[in-house]
């Protein structure tokens, strides 16, 4: 008796449903429904029918949860809503200054109470849920744009890849922190441990470098966890505490010890009660998130120019630990800076080994009067830079002496300086190979030109066979110099080349902060570039102008005037320019949508010839068009690239309408 197609689909949809439930009983009830035989066996009974019906899988399949092969690398997307940073409390003196700034901002307050909530330490994801269907996941990234990681966060099994909504909006945002366990943490240190591999240096960034793995089954293998904490919707619930309920009933782990506290010392009594318990949870946390759980509140509140002026982040204080100092060195940095730092007897601090820590200036180490024998205490500032608090002289060596900084450099031997108005000591010497090297490892960095392959290493080899003297001598390298290297070969030389020539194509803001101006961060560069689209006209500002940009202050803006004095620094962006980098900003001319698309959904598959997917799809959207990334029967495109995947074969037995580019923009341009 041969099966019907109908029945075939209703059981791929009945096992679909079941496996579902059974996910999110076992990874977010921690309850399961199933025993794990029966569960595996329905697993591979989905998979066989899959296999042979290849055009009835869907995305939000729970066979889905892995990809099929490695991505070549991820892309930089912008976010729908941007993620904010909190702003920082220690006391609750602090919580009340914030409490009586964002009181001052409000007529009337109809509901004051606040929503507490474990401040997770790991990587914040944003995902994006189009009918149900999960559709994106990014990394925070700067906050406005992050990297799109979408076949990675699939993999964690507390994120439901359809929500368990019986009508859900077209549109849902979700904001959250992806987490290692602590005990899954060890596990895998275990294991690196004895294959010889580097150990992770703790829970967080190992969560972060997890999420970034190019192979999702290697994401897939680390079993991350995710806490969801944000709920955006068309229609926005009315509080805090209703968005963290529905979070739950639509499929999503939430921190059960959240609390609904109706004043600041009660807020108060609950952060003190977590800061002991704290030790005995399953994962890291660094502190308490106090939202106001009164939604047209928050809305009231709005924004500053980084925070939010309703939540803040009321921080434990940093774990400390005693040590005994082995050496005081110094390192130069890219802006010539020259710190010291502590070399120590390995200690573990807040879940990592700590062997060094800086010092910051000659001023603090006379501050401290620290010296090599002393016993010193030690915390990690923000949990993140260890530093030395203070020296237990009364356990000091007899024969002990003070230290002194250097007087000349210990990478070019030139003398150092110490400015005036500074607590640095510099080098001055703009040849110097520190400073070189640092600023080819800033250039090549993830938020600047993004040069994947050119690490310390190999940068350090090209400054050694002095290949390189500038930044900009990276572009006339030449295949065979680089082969000719240590430990390099031309396959090698060859993706180094190619990553080279392909950071051109970055945007004028990342050139800026890949430059290494003193001050300049990623977001200031983006904002200077808003403000002077082109290299020339930013050139050209004086300070007082820089000034007037909101988010840039005074340090800043004379930081940049005196850069763009240096006529050096004047012949280096126009070595850049002849070489092909990209020193002013793409202007996009805002065409009026005609609506050739309007009413429509699309779905885009494969690489297109010319577009990229978000240049297409925002073409798709100024036309009226709507683009999802799951293909159903109420699809009325499909726009087809080369290496076009099952979508296509899926689409074909739909029948729905194929378009390739050319005929895409055909349709936009009528």
């Amino acid at each position: 008796m041969t099966t019907s197609r109908p029945e075939i689909e209703q059981r791929i949809e009945q096992l679909r449903e079941e496996l579902q439930k059974a996910g999110y009983a076992y990874y977010v009830l921690d309850n399961p429904l199933l025993e794990d035989v029966i569960y595996d066996q329905l697993y591979r009974e989905l998979q066989e029918l899959e296999k042979e019906y290849p055009y009835l899988i869907t995305p939000e399949s729970p066979t889905q949860r892995v990809g099929d092969r490695p991505i070549a690398n991820f892309t930089s997307v912008e976010h729908h809503i941007p993620l904010y940073s909190l702003e920082n409390a220690f006391n609750l003196e602090d919580l009340k200054q914030w409490e009586n700034r964002w009181q001052k901002l409000v007529s009337t307050v109809e509901d004051p109470s606040y929503v507490c909530e474990l401040k997770i330490d790991g990587s914040a994801l944003a995902l994006t849920y189009d009918n149900g269907i999960l559709v994106r996941g990014a990394t925070r990234g700067d906050g406005t744009t992050g990297e799109e990681i979408t076949q990675n966060v699939r993999t964690i099994r507390s994120i439901p890849l359809k929500l368990n909504w019986q009508n859900p909006p077209s549109r849902v945002e979700v904001r959250g922190e992806a987490f290692l366990l602590l005990d899954e943490f060890k596990r895998l240190n275990l294991e690196r441990e004895e294959k010889g591999e580097a150990l992770l240096a703790n829970p967080r960034n190992a969560a972060a470098g997890t999420l970034r793995q190019l192979d999702s089954s290697m994401v897939s293998e680390r079993r991350l966890s995710f806490f969801a904490y944000t709920l955006h919707t068309p229609e926005k619930l009315k509080t805090q505490w209703d968005s963290l309920k529905l979070l739950e009933e639509i499929g999503f782990l939430v921190n059960p010890h959240r609390h609904l506290a109706t004043s600041l010392e009660e807020v108060n009594l609950y952060y003190q009660r977590w800061e002991s318990q704290r030790k005995s949870l399953t994962y890291l946390t660094d502190g308490v998130v106090v939202k106001l759980n009164n939604h047209a509140l928050q809305d009231q509140l709005g924004f500053t120019v980084k925070f939010p002026r309703w939540a803040i982040a009321l921080k434990y204080p940093a774990e400390e630990a005693p040590t005994i100092v082995k050496a005081i060195t110094v390192n130069v940095g890219r802006t010539g800076a020259v710190t010291p730092m502590a070399v120590m007897e390995p200690v573990q601090l807040a879940g990592t080994t700590v062997q060094k820590a800086t010092l910051h200036n000659q001023d603090r180490i006379k501050e401290l009067d620290i010296r090599v024998g002393d016993t010193v205490i030690i915390r990690k500032a923000g949990e993140i830079i260890p530093e030395v608090v203070r020296v237990l002289t009364d356990l000091r060596p007899a024969e002990s002496k003070p230290y002194q900084m250097p007087n000349d450099c210990p990478e070019c031997g030139s003398l150092l300086v110490r400015p005036a108005d500074e607590a640095v000591v510099r080098c001055v010497n703009s040849s110097c190979p520190a400073i070189l090297k640092g600023s080819l490892i800033h250039w090549s960095s993830r938020d600047a030109l993004d040069i994947g392959g050119l690490g310390e290493k190999i940068v350090e080899l090209l400054i050694k066979h002095n290949l390189v003297q500038s930044i900009a001598d990276l572009y006339h390298l030449k295949i065979e110099q680089i082969a000719s290297l240590e430990r390099m070969g031309t396959k090698s030389a060859t993706n180094l080349i190619t990553a080279i020539e392909s950071s051109k194509k970055q945007p004028w803001y990342r050139v800026l902060y890949g430059l290494g101006i003193r001050y300049v961060g990623s977001v200031n560069a983006k904002l200077l570039v808003e403000s002077f689209p082109t290299s020339q006209l930013l050139a050209q500002a004086k300070a007082e102008q820089l000034e007037q940009i909101h988010g840039i202050g005074s340090q800043i803006a004379h930081s940049v005037a005196q850069w763009f004095r240096v006529p050096a620094n004047i012949d280096l962006l126009d070595r850049l320019a002849k070489v092909g980098l990209t020193l002013a900003k793409e202007i996009t001319v805002n065409v009026p949508s005609i609506g050739a698309l309007r009413g429509k959904t699309l779905v885009i598959t494969g690489t297109l010839p010319t577009l990229t997917r978000e240049k297409a799809k925002a073409l798709i959207e100024e036309n009226g068009g709507k683009v999802t990334d799951s293909l159903s029967a109420k699809t009325d495109y499909l726009v087809v690239g080369e290496k076009a995947g099952s979508k296509l074969e899926k689409a074909e037995k739909l029948k729905i309408t194929l378009l390739s580019e050319a005929e895409l923009l055909n349709i936009c341009s009528t």
